[in-house]
């Protein structure tokens, strides 16, 4: 069975950076698509980044382009999410998640990982 697990997280200022990982056990990806979604208390889940695995062709959202980057390590089945400038308003619950083909829509998405809580302070 396969599983993702997050990690990563934790409670930065406004500026700082952070890296996420989101491991996988049970199974490969190498036909899959990876992404990042985050979810902000209130509101609904949003798209982050996502990443084709053999290709390594990258999508982001307009709100984290030029500050986020998404990457992957085959070798250690392993997604990454790197978060430079961060924003309070990158205050959010962060998931990894698996897809047979790329969107930004989470309904595509069906495997997901526990989530990572992202906090940053102003």
């Amino acid at each position: 069975q396969v599983q993702l697990v997050e990690s990563g997280g934790g409670l930065v200022q406004a500026g700082d950076s952070l890296r996420l990982s989101c491991a996988a056990s049970g199974g490969t990806f190498k036909n899959y698509v990876m992404a990042w979604f985050r979810q902000a208390p209130g509101k609904g889940r949003e798209f982050v980044a996502s990443i084709n695995w053999s290709t390594g062709s990258t999508t982001y959202a307009d709100s984290v382009k030029g500050r986020f980057t998404i990457s992957r390590d085959s070798a250690n089945n392993t997604v990454y999410l790197q978060m430079n400038s961060l924003k309070p308003e990158d205050t959010a619950v962060y998931y990894c998640a698996v897809a047979a083909i790329a969107s930004t829509l989470e309904g595509f998405y069906r495997l997901w990982g526990q989530g990572t809580q992202v906090t940053v302070s102003s």
